[in-house]
């Protein structure tokens, strides 16, 4: 009965958990750069100058480079975050009205090496 009762616990505070990572799109990690948005891997977000009006300019080998901040098909908007469309159709995670990325270049939590790529690509601040 103890067995049981320690895996449906365990069972609950796994879902639980999800589910409230599942609400936040972004989290706050530390970086050279300071205080940064990254994913939930801890890789740092990035904005792009090209993008305005909720739209993504990076598409086709850009996002090869940039992988866009994915949102799910049920992702709603929710305080400064927002979900926006690509070109393709699929949702995308935006914050403050910019779509956001990672860099393929950024091997672990913590790297910012995307921050100022051609001028045009910024780490996020919080």
């Amino acid at each position: 009965m103890l067995k049981k009762f320690i895996l449906t616990a365990a069972v609950a505070l796994t879902c639980a958990s999800s589910l409230a990572f599942a609400a936040a799109p972004a989290m706050t990690g530390k970086t050279d750069k300071g205080e940064v948005l990254t994913d939930h891997k801890g890789m740092t977000l990035y904005t792009f100058d090209k993008d305005s009006g909720g739209k993504s300019m990076c598409n086709g080998d850009c996002a090869t480079n940039w992988p866009p901040l994915m949102a799910g098909a049920g992702a709603k908007d929710e305080g400064g975050y927002t979900v926006v469309t690509r070109d393709d159709g699929s949702k995308q995670w935006a914050y403050k009205g910019k779509p956001l990325y990672t860099w393929v270049k950024d091997k672990k939590a913590g790297d910012a090496t995307g921050d100022g790529v051609k001028n045009v690509w910024h780490v996020v601040k919080p």
